[in-house]
Parts: C-alpha cells; sequence; structure tokens
C-alpha cells in the first residue's frame, strides 16, 4: 500500500488546514486509513480515522469537534479538515493505512511520509 499526504503548511492560530491522503495498491475493499501527528519530544498520538467497511470513524480526544475526517472511496482518499486550529496541533501529521480501525490504533499497517502541520500563535 503506497500513501501520499498533501496539504500542510502554515497557518495563523484559529485558522483552517485540509489534509489529504491518496491510497493505492489496497487487495481488499475495506480499510481503515487515518492520521497520526507527533510533535518534538512528544509522543505519536492518532487523530482521527476512517473505515471504508462501516463509515466508521475515530477521533483523539483533543479534537473535540475541531477536525473532521470523511472519506471519498472511489478515490481511495481520506480527508482531514482540521479548524479553529492551535498552537499545540504543530506537528508532522502522518497518514496511516491498516485493516480496521483497531488495527490502526494499534499503529499496524502502511505509513505515508509525513506532512508538516505548523500553527503560530
Amino acid at each position: 500500500v503506497q500513501l501520499v499526504e498533501s496539504g500542510g503548511g502554515l497557518v495563523q492560530a484559529g485558522g483552517s488546514l485540509r489534509l489529504s491522503c491518496a491510497a493505492s495498491g489496497f487487495t481488499r475493499d475495506d480499510y481503515a486509513i487515518g492520521w497520526f501527528r507527533q510533535a518534538p519530544g512528544k509522543e505519536r498520538e492518532g487523530v482521527s480515522c476512517f473505515s471504508s467497511r462501516d463509515g466508521s470513524t475515530f477521533y483523539g480526544d483533543f479534537v473535540k469537534g475541531r477536525f473532521t475526517i470523511s472519506s471519498d472511496n472511489a478515490k481511495k482518499t481520506v480527508y482531514l479538515q482540521m479548524n479553529s486550529l492551535k498552537p499545540e496541533d504543530t506537528a508532522v501529521y502522518y497518514c496511516a493505512a491498516a485493516r480496521t480501525i483497531t488495527e490502526w490504533r494499534m499503529g499496524f499497517g502502511s505509513w505515508g511520509q509525513g506532512t508538516q502541520v505548523t500553527v503560530s500563535s
């Protein structure tokens, strides 16, 4: 599986960004794709994930309604709309794909290269 991320960048606090992750090479129709993030000196944390099997989603507690994940199943592309961004959202965001959300949360599966998101105060 190959994952190509786009959409990172620099934004002011309170602003918005949309990340995209295009997946290819799946050998099955159901999958879970989502985003982790890692800030310098901090542990990696799960941001959000979408399951094509039943449309279920996962969000990290820190998202608190600010981020929305969506999917274009035909394109096997997942989008993360991030609103009301805060300086503490600054991190490298990694797209990851697995068979299920459970496996995704455990870090199993394929990973993208990462895209930098920087939120200035």
